[in-house]
């Protein structure tokens, strides 16, 4: 199982490391339940110095397609490699809907990622319009397959997928287990025998009361969690849950 923490654009750097210290205070160095948290990029150095002896992984919660030159403002995938990070999300819901990504973007960032070493965690889902027509599973489908075209079968499977319905994150509106399970099968049906072993989390609205339902669905690898990874209780109980299974 994977446990992966969203941070976002919140907090400051003492709450960050107040944060890290929490999470690395706890006992969770032999668990076989994987855990990333993803900081805000200025708290990335000290949150990684902080959890680097606590079986805790830290990730980039974007990045960039190039390599390095004119981009003002960007991070590029080797700059979070030399920071600490293990992973990068990319293409989340809020990046496509809030600032234009588009399906060639995001593949190109999940190929930069695979470039210099990076595991991208690639986020797919579908807006509540598409939702209620519907395409789910066609949306879905147009994510994987641009990144597919971009990197092959075999580069897609060698990531980590996170589906997260878009009219569900922030909302307090999970997905039925049932439904999740839906598109995660979908999932698993596109990446075919290489990706047996690639891990497929649920985001959207994700907390200790209803992660459980998630984790034991067949096809749910664990969670990538948004809000309720700012508060170290809840998300230490969410990562207990997954130790269960």
């Amino acid at each position: 199982m994977l446990v992966a923490g969203n941070w976002k654009m919140n907090g400051l750097l003492r709450d960050a490391e107040y944060l890290a210290d929490k999470l690395a205070s706890r006992n969770i160095q032999n668990s076989k339940t994987e855990v990333v948290i993803f900081p805000p990029f200025l708290h990335i150095s000290a949150v990684s110095r902080i959890v680097q002896k606590a079986n805790i992984q830290v990730g980039g919660q974007n990045c960039s397609a190039l390599k390095s030159g004119a981009n003002t403002g960007e991070i590029s995938c080797e700059m979070l490699l030399d920071v600490g990070c293990s992973h990068v999300l990319v293409g989340h819901s809020e990046r496509r809907s809030l600032h234009g990504e588009t399906e060639t973007s995001v593949a190109n960032k999940y190929a930069a990622a695979l470039d210099v070493g990076l595991t991208p965690i690639l986020c797919v889902g579908e807006s509540l319009e598409q939702h209620d027509l519907g395409k789910t599973q066609e949306v879905v489908l147009r994510q994987l397959s641009a990144v597919k075209e971009t990197v092959g079968l075999g580069g897609l499977c060698s990531g980590i997928i996170a589906y997260e319905p878009l009219w569900s994150i922030g909302t307090g509106l999970a997905a039925l287990p049932s439904q999740a399970q839906s598109v995660h099968q979908t999932i698993r049906s596109c990446l075919g025998s290489p990706g047996a072993k690639t891990r497929v989390l649920y985001g959207g609205s994700l907390n200790s009361e209803n992660s459980l339902a998630m984790f034991v669905e067949k096809d749910i690898d664990g969670g990538l969690v948004g809000g309720a990874s700012l508060q170290s209780e809840e998300f230490l109980r969410i990562i207990k849950l997954a130790e269960q299974l």
